[in-house]
């Protein structure tokens, strides 16, 4: 089975649960996804599956080379590639399609995206800083304070938080529960948020290290 699929973030909403439980949600667009090219050991020393999510109008802007890397596969061209790793024992081949029924309900999965970008920020955005007192005549409000002494070191350390860019970061968001899966309409719903705007590609992977869950405390011993 392949381990994962590409997918398109829909937004947010919420569920409720048989006893009234309201969970926050996010749906995805799973798939359908077509394998383009199979990587082995002998040739790539590690094996995969090259995985593109199907769209309509994806090929209209693909160059020469990457038309013929996939009617090489011959399957239409898309727009996103991804790799992801195939179970040991399990056979697949050029040309498969991957759905949303892939996944079950309860399963845990990694989800990675591009978070949202908001351009060039002050420290308050960006770091979450105080800043200073906002009174009348402050002359201090949003700016980031001292940066360094002036007689020694008479420099700025390398790591200092200040403005710049904020945003626009690759993300994995581990350990989410897939609450809902709709294998028609290829939707799953995800409990919890993920990264960037309404529309934005994700990649939907199988954790491989799942969240551990806290046990039973253990029972007082008699006599204590």
């Amino acid at each position: 089975m392949i381990d994962g699929l590409i997918g398109r973030k829909v937004g947010m909403t919420q569920v409720f649960e048989p006893d009234g439980t309201v969970i926050p949600v996010t749906v995805i667009t799973a798939g359908p996804c077509v394998i383009v090219q199979l990587r082995s050991k002998e040739r790539d020393r590690y094996e995969s599956a090259q995985v593109g999510l199907v769209e309509k109008g994806a090929g209209r802007t693909v160059n020469k080379p990457i038309r013929g890397h996939f009617e090489k596969a011959k399957v239409p061209p898309t727009r996103v590639l991804r790799e992801f790793k195939l179970d040991k024992g399990e056979e697949v081949k050029i040309g498969d399609t991957v759905v949303a029924s892939i996944f079950a309900p309860n399963d845990q999965v990694d989800i990675v995206g591009v978070s949202k970008g908001h351009g060039f920020t002050g420290v308050m955005a960006r770091h979450n800083f105080s800043g200073g007192a906002a009174s009348h005549g402050s002359m201090f409000h949003r700016a980031p304070g001292s940066i360094g002494a002036s007689a020694w070191p008479s420099r700025v350390f390398p790591g200092m938080r200040g403005a710049g860019r904020h945003g626009g970061a690759r993300i994995t968001v581990r350990n989410l529960k897939i609450v809902r899966v709709d294998a028609e309409r290829n939707l799953i719903a995800v409990r919890g948020a993920v990264p960037g705007p309404a529309g934005t590609y994700v990649t939907i992977r199988r954790t491989k290290v799942a969240k551990r869950t806290p046990g039973p405390a253990p029972a007082a011993k008699a006599g204590k």
